[in-house]
């Protein structure tokens, strides 16, 4: 289950922060993983774009072995029903998985306490510190970037959906680092104007 890589989604989750990462995974992995997704309960889960997802696991189905565990952003994460989540993060960060969250989720991740100790980023570093209140100390290693990368944790901003598939690409070494920039660049700069991704 090592090849397994985690989706967390909410209620009205950004189906397109998932989009990018899932299919570059899937592309690039040649099906080297397998893409779960995991919600607070096995129910229907729809996106701010009216896609519903009938997640895989819910929280106390969440298998024990998986190499990624991917918070995807949306409007819900302040809700009290994500609080489920934090026990699933805090198990990730201890086993030394990859971690990332972007958007709201990347804020929660402040809330749980795994940014205190990385370089990390969010959509706004005021609004982190007051949502996550005590249990974040880690206003100084936030920087304002797109995506940050530090000790198997990810983190971007809303605007990031590209930068963080790139982030994410890169920490499960999925393909060699020109293949990844070659993808990033081919669908962030736009088909006439990146060099034509070797795929």
């Amino acid at each position: 289950m090592e090849n397994t890589i985690l989706f967390v989604i909410l209620p009205q989750y950004a189906d397109w922060e998932a989009a990018y990462i899932s299919s570059a995974i899937s592309m690039l992995g040649e099906g080297k993983y397998d893409i779960k997704t995991v919600s607070t309960s096995r129910d229907p889960v729809p996106s701010i774009g009216g896609l519903k997802v009938i997640p895989d696991h819910d929280i106390q189905s969440v298998p024990d072995s998986y190499k990624a565990l991917i918070l995807i952003g949306g409007l819900t994460w302040r809700d009290e029903n994500a609080q489920k989540v934090k026990t699933l993060v805090r198990d990730c960060q201890k086993n030394g998985k990859i971690l990332a969250g972007i958007c709201d989720a990347a804020a929660f991740l402040g809330t749980t306490g795994v940014l205190n100790d990385v370089i990390h980023t969010s959509n706004d570093l005021d609004d982190l510190e007051q949502w996550a209140g005590s249990a974040y100390t880690g206003k100084a290693k936030h920087i304002p970037r797109q995506a940050v990368r530090d000790k198997n944790i990810i983190t971007a901003n809303g605007t990031a959906p590209m930068e963080f598939a790139k982030e994410i690409l890169l920490a499960l070494e999925i393909a060699d680092t020109e293949k990844i920039m070659d993808w990033y660049n081919f669908h962030r700069l736009g088909f006439y104007t990146a060099p034509m991704p070797n795929m």
